[in-house]
């Protein structure tokens, strides 16, 4: 049963929450309700959780040795010994050949995205993530591509605001990781090559700088005319209100209580930001499908 457990750590399963982005399009599209849509999303979402599997066992491939010197990560499988070299190839292969059936049910052009995303984390465990600003500009380009694989499978425009808050969100959340593994490497365990083109200044400002414009771009989408003749409100803006708070929350996590290193494993233990996500949703989605 061990084993078992082994090859679930390996898959990282709580990493899942990112590809919860794929169903953006379908909330501020307002098309929750349409069953065969969001069945589409589901198998999306499934599929990419499968490929972004396969994404991290390759990434973990490669940095074996690395994870060995960190305090956390020397305890993932592969690093520690309990699942070998071979085992994850072969647990890689499988996850890729799941994701390759799945695909089959999908659009031609999301499954082109996926590809992309594959190609692009192939690069980024290989060289990318060796270049400091770079390995952060491409983690956020992830999460743009899981945005435009829920708008392809559910046939939903979405607005190039909700495209650049998702890449400006995922900026800000990199660069926390990366404030984190100056923590680590200030303790005498450097597992990053591109560690050396930061500084906790430079990361404290970016980030701040990140949040900044995220809160405009934000409440920029929401005080648009045609989002609120689109949603039927003009009152869009008083969910700036959740993100603000959600935002500051993260930032006292990582200057405060110095805890960014996993920004999932964050969100699922932090009731706080929990509790402000929800009621986000919930004042969002009470414009959009009540009001």
């Amino acid at each position: 049963m061990s084993r078992i457990f082994d090859f679930i750590n390996l898959a990282r399963p709580h990493q899942y929450v990112k590809n919860g982005f794929i169903f953006l399009p379908l909330f501020f599209g307002a098309k929750f309700y349409d069953i065969p849509v969001l069945v589409s999303c589901l198998l999306a979402f499934v599929s990419f959780s499968l490929l972004s599997s396969c994404v991290y066992v390759i990434n973990d491939l490669q940095d074996i040795e690395a994870d060995r010197q960190h305090p956390v990560k020397k305890h993932r499988p592969l690093a520690s010994g309990k699942v070998s070299r071979m085992q994850g190839m072969m647990f890689a292969a499988i996850l890729g050949i799941g994701c390759l059936c799945l695909c089959s049910l999908l659009r031609v052009e999301a499954v082109g995205l996926m590809l992309t995303y594959l190609l692009l984390n192939l690069c980024y465990s290989y060289k990318l993530k060796h270049i400091a600003i770079l390995d952060v500009v491409i983690i956020s380009l992830g999460f743009v591509i899981r945005v435009f694989v829920g708008t392809v499978q559910a046939g939903v425009a979405i607005s190039h605001w909700v495209v650049l808050m998702t890449f400006l969100l995922a900026m800000f959340l990199a660069l926390a990781k990366r404030r984190d593994d100056l923590l680590v490497s200030a303790n005498g365990a450097k597992t990053r090559k591109c560690l050396d083109g930061y500084s906790f200044e430079f990361v404290s400002l970016s980030m701040i700088f990140m949040a900044a414009v995220t809160i405009v771009s934000y409440i920029m989408f929401t005080a648009l005319p045609e989002v609120s003749l689109r949603y039927g409100t003009e009152y869009l803006y008083l969910t700036t209100f959740w993100v603000l708070l959600g935002l500051l929350r993260y930032l006292q996590i990582t200057f405060v209580e110095e805890r960014s290193g996993s920004p999932t494993k964050v969100l699922i233990k932090d009731s706080f930001l929990q509790i402000v996500i929800t009621c986000w949703l919930g004042h969002f989605a009470f414009f959009i499908y009540i009001k």
